[in-house]
């Protein structure tokens, strides 16, 4: 059993980006925060599912050159090979969790 309380946590950019829940050993488990004008950044995984649950803002969603409008409460699955990204192109934060199974950390590529 592992415990964590994401508030004792910090996000990698300090006020934003990924924070890791939990890394391995079956999956990677977190939340992604992203302040105006920031992004995930294009990028695919050869053999990771990558799913996205968003809780609060409306940013760009781009899996495969297809645009969404994300809402709270819409949730995403990216196969492995899916490009994609999240830009934050509004004037307020954005929320999600993120869930990466199978547990391979070298296995992101970031692609144009």
């Amino acid at each position: 059993m592992e415990k964590v309380n994401e508030h004792e946590l910090e996000y990698r950019g300090g006020d934003s980006g990924p924070k890791y829940l939990f890394r391995g050993p079956n999956i990677d488990w977190g939340v992604l925060r992203f302040l105006p004008g920031q992004e995930l950044g294009y990028h695919i995984h050869e053999r990771v599912e990558e799913t996205f649950y968003f809780t609060r803002g409306a940013p760009k969603m781009i899996v495969n050159g297809e645009e969404y409008r994300v809402k709270a409460g819409d949730a995403f699955r990216c196969e492995p090979g899916d490009k994609h990204n999240i830009i934050n192109d509004t004037d307020g934060p954005i929320d999600a969790v993120f869930i990466k199974h199978i547990y391979d950390p070298k296995d992101k590529k970031d692609v144009e």
